[in-house]
C-alpha cells in the first residue's frame, strides 16, 4: 500500500511512502521516514491517525488504525530530544550542590563577615545531610534502579524542570542556613520527629522503587499489577497506585517539620499536587490496562485521593 504523510498542523504533504506491508508498524514507519528525512530520529517523531486523535503507539500496525483506502498518517515533530537519564541526573545533582553552596556560605550569598562561617544549630547541619542524602539517593536509583519505558523527552522541558529543582533548593537553603535562622519552636521533640518521618520515607520510597523494578525484566515492555513484597514498606501498595509519590511528599513533609521553614512546606505541597496529577493518570490506565485491578486502591493518599 502506499502511505501519504501529513504535517499534522498544516495537513501539507510531507511525503508518500511506497510499497508498505499493512503488518507494518509505527516503530518501523519511523525508521522508514528517518531515511528519507535523517534529522528527525524516531525519538523525535510522533504520527496519529488523524489530525487531533492521540499519538500512535510504537507496537500498533497500519491495519489495526482502519487508515481506509487513502492510507493517510499525519506527522508532528515533538522537537529536539534528551534521555529520560540524562534529564534525571541534571535534574538532581543541582540542587544537591546548590544547597551545598548555601550550607557553607560562600561570599556574597549573607553578608561578608558570615563567608565560610559555620551555624551553631544542630539541625542546620543535620537538614544539609538529608538534603544531600535524598539527592543523592535520586542519582544512585537513576543509575542503578529505574528503567525508562520512555526513552527521551523534549529537551526545552529540561530547562524548566531543572529550573524548578534548582530554584526551589536555593530557596530552602537560604531560609534554612541563613544566620538568623531560627530552629524549630518545639525543639529536639519536633526536630527528631521531622527526622523520623524523613528517614522512614525516604526507605519506603527506595522501596517502592525497587519493587517497580522487580515487575519489568530488563529490555521488556512488559506491564503487571504492582502488589507488596515481602519488604514491609511495600505494604502501601495495598492501599494506592503510586506509593512512591506517598513516600516522597511524606519525606518532604518531614524535612518541613524538622527544619520549620516555610519554602520547605510550599515545596512539599507544590511537588504533591504534580504527584497527585500523575499518580490520578497512573491510576486511570491501571484500571483500563487490568480489569482485576483492585477497585479498593487510591491514587495518591490512602481513603482520600
Amino acid at each position: 500500500m502506499e502511505l501519504q504523510i501529513l504535517d499534522s498542523k498544516t495537513k501539507q504533504k510531507l511525503c508518500t511512502l511506497e510499497r508498505i506491508s499493512s503488518n507494518t508498524t509505527i516503530d518501523s514507519i519511523k525508521e522508514i521516514y528517518q531515511r528519507k528525512f535523517p534529522n528527525y530520529y524516531p525519538e523525535r517523531q510522533s504520527f496519529k491517525s488523524s489530525p487531533k486523535g492521540k499519538l500512535l503507539k510504537g507496537s500498533e500496525t497500519l491495519s489495526e488504525l482502519n487508515l481506509g483506502a487513502e492510507g493517510v498518517l499525519y506527522f508532528k515533530d515533538l522537537g529536539p530530544q534528551v534521555g529520560w537519564s540524562t534529564v534525571f541526573y541534571c535534574e538532581y545533582t543541582g540542587p544537591l550542590f546548590v544547597y551545598l553552596l548555601f550550607y557553607f556560605r560562600l561570599p556574597y550569598i549573607y553578608d561578608s563577615k558570615f563567608a565560610f562561617t559555620s551555624s551553631p544549630d544542630d539541625v542546620v547541619h543535620l537538614a544539609a545531610i538529608c538534603h544531600s542524602f535524598h539527592y543523592m539517593k535520586r542519582v544512585l536509583e537513576t543509575k542503578f534502579v529505574h528503567r525508562f519505558s520512555h526513552g527521551t523527552m523534549p529537551i526545552k522541558n529540561l530547562f524548566r524542570n531543572c529550573s524548578y529543582y534548582w530554584s526551589f533548593a536555593a530557596w530552602m537553603a537560604y531560609y534554612i542556613n541563613h544566620p538568623l535562622y531560627t530552629p524549630a519552636t518545639f525543639g529536639t521533640m519536633q526536630i527528631c520527629s521531622g527526622l523520623a518521618v524523613f528517614v522512614l520515607c525516604e526507605l519506603g520510597n527506595l522501596s517502592i522503587h525497587l519493587a517497580f523494578r522487580s515487575l519489568r525484566p530488563s529490555g521488556s515492555k512488559q506491564r503487571k499489577i504492582p502488589t507488596a513484597t515481602g519488604n514491609p514498606f511495600t505494604l502501601l501498595f495495598n492501599f494506592v497506585s503510586c506509593p512512591n509519590y506517598t513516600y516522597e511528599f511524606g519525606s518532604w513533609v518531614g524535612f518541613a517539620v524538622m527544619t520549620q521553614t516555610l519554602p520547605v512546606f510550599i515545596f512539599a505541597f507544590v511537588g504533591f499536587g504534580q504527584m497527585a496529577i500523575w499518580a490520578l493518570a497512573k491510576h486511570r490506565n491501571y484500571k483500563k490496562e487490568f480489569s482485576n485491578y483492585p477497585r479498593s486502591r487510591k491514587a495518591i493518599l490512602p481513603i482520600v485521593l
